[in-house]
């Protein structure tokens, strides 16, 4: 593969959390490289904090985080971006599964339902302020 395009998530001071989250959602193992262990911490408090973190999960997907600096004018408590995942039919239990350790601590805004186009879908924000669209698409339902 010559190009991939991943997610990059920034957090306030909760990247290395949301990244054992993500681990134990999906699976796979944390790396996680902190401001301290770099040498690049400016103040005492930004040693623990996350510098990089990256998450390979069983099914190929990537993750990155890190936590950024206070002066980062952006929003962080509503990002405007969605995690979209999806799924063919035999994979719904397998989605469905993520579907609900993505809920647990977080808020769903519709649940993993029949839609009207066929397809299950739904969608949350997890605990740590990441939201996420679901998708499994129509045919015979292993978990329905």
């Amino acid at each position: 593969m010559s190009t991939w395009l991943n997610p990059y998530l920034k957090f306030r001071d909760t990247a290395a959390d949301a990244l054992e989250f993500y681990a134990g959602v999906f699976g796979g193992k944390a790396d996680i490289l902190t401001f301290g262990q770099a040498g690049a911490a400016d103040t005492p408090e930004r040693e623990p904090l996350v510098m990089h973190g990256h998450l390979e999960t069983p099914d190929g997907w990537t993750f990155m985080a890190c936590d950024t600096a206070d002066t980062d004018p952006r929003e962080f408590d509503a990002p405007p971006v969605d995690l979209c995942i999806g799924g063919d039919a035999d994979e719904y239990d397998k989605v469905a599964g993520w579907f609900a350790a993505l809920s647990d601590g977080g808020t769903v805004f519709l649940p993993l339902e029949k839609q009207m186009w066929g397809d299950y879908f739904g969608q949350l924000r997890d605990r740590f302020g990441v939201s996420w669209m679901v998708n499994v698409a129509a045919g015979e339902q292993q978990g329905q």
